[in-house]
This record gives structure tokens, sequence and C-alpha cells, in this order.
């Protein structure tokens, strides 16, 4: 499994044990669950944690869900930088459910709830302040099946990949009819970690 870098301490602060324990388990038995490819687990924390912890400075106190949370990236990553916000975890696939809320109990994250579920069909007691995915699907897709679940001032809060740019005026029909402003592309990471995190938000409005 590849070295720690140096930039995870700083960026999980006193979170960085918790961090290190996920890293663990993930880069052990990701694979064998069909959580992670073959390749991931030499690159698991520059590409993947490193780039899931980027944006937890944007989140506020509040309930954000994480549509197609999968091994936990970015929904648990998130949990554990961010021990002041509620996450709900939303995830179609029982062995992936299966997978995160052992995690969550495993790393005593009592900030963390799991919903078998798809992002349309998820039975939230209320709406979203946030709403977050990572890798899910393009912009044109998400869009519409995420920003009904946030309240009005909500975000939608996307990971996003270096053809972020494209997507944006792909889904331009999809932006207006979300009612979504202030949209704009983050760049996060630059020159702390060796692959930048790039994160699509707007605001429903």
């Amino acid at each position: 499994m590849e070295t720690e870098p140096a930039a995870a301490a700083s960026l999980f602060g006193d979170r960085i044990e918790v961090a290190r324990d996920f890293a663990r388990e993930l880069g052990s038995r990701g694979e064998r669950l069909g959580l992670i490819g073959p390749l991931e687990a030499d690159r698991l924390w520059s590409r993947h944690i490193l780039n899931c912890v980027l944006p937890a400075p944007l989140l506020r106190p509040g309930l954000v869900g994480d549509i197609g949370s999968g091994a936990g990236l970015p929904g648990l990553v998130l949990a554990i930088a961010r021990p002041d916000v509620s996450f709900v975890l939303v995830e179609p696939m029982e062995r992936r459910v299966d997978w995160l809320r052992e995690e969550s109990a495993r790393l005593g994250l009592l900030n963390v709830t799991v919903e078998r579920a798809r992002a349309e069909d998820a039975p939230l007691i209320e709406r979203l302040d946030q709403v977050t995915a990572r890798a899910v699907s393009a912009l044109s897709k998400l869009i519409p099946i995420t920003a009904p679940l946030v309240k009005r001032g909500g975000e939608l809060v996307f990971m996003k990949g270096a053809r972020v740019g494209d997507e944006v005026l792909a889904a331009a029909k999809q932006i207006r009819a979300a009612h979504l402003r202030d949209v704009e592309v983050l760049v996060l990471g630059e020159g702390i970690v060796p692959e930048v995190t790039r994160v699509f938000r707007a605001t429903v409005d």
C-alpha cells in the first residue's frame, strides 16, 4: 500500500489516526470486497483519500448527504475530517452498504448514518444542507437527482475530473431547471498534494 504522503497529517489534523485506520482497512480489504480496483492500493492516499479530504473545509455544520458512497470515498473520509457535520451516506449496493455501516461503527463515527437507496428514492427525514458526490455520473444526470434533496440555500458540492468545465457547459439546461446560482468550479490542493481536486459547487435557489 502507498506510503502516507506528508500532507495527510496537516489536512486531517487531530483526526489523522482515524484516517490512517480507515486507509489501512480499505487498503487491505478493499480489493477483495470489490470496493477498489487492483491498482488502487498503490495510490490510495494520493489519488483517493487526499482527493476526498480537500473539500472538507467547504462543508457546513448541518446535514450533508453523500450520494453513491461506495467505499466511503468521499463520505467516510469527510465524516472523519468533519466530526461536527452529520452525514447520511446513500448507496444502493448491499455489499457496499454493509461495508459503510461496518466501517462507520468500527471507526466510531457517530456522525454517520447509511441508507441503502438510489438518490431519487432516498428516505430522508429532512432536506439536506449540502450534498456531495464523487465519480457518480455526469453533471447533466447528477444535478436532476440531487438538487431536489437539498433545501433552498443549500449547496451541491461535487468532486469532478479534469473535464468538469465541459460537463458544466453540457449541463446548462439542467442547471437552469434546478434553479442553481453561484455556479463555480474550484481547484483545491495546488502545491499541497500530487493530484488536485476539482469541485463543482452551486447553490440551490
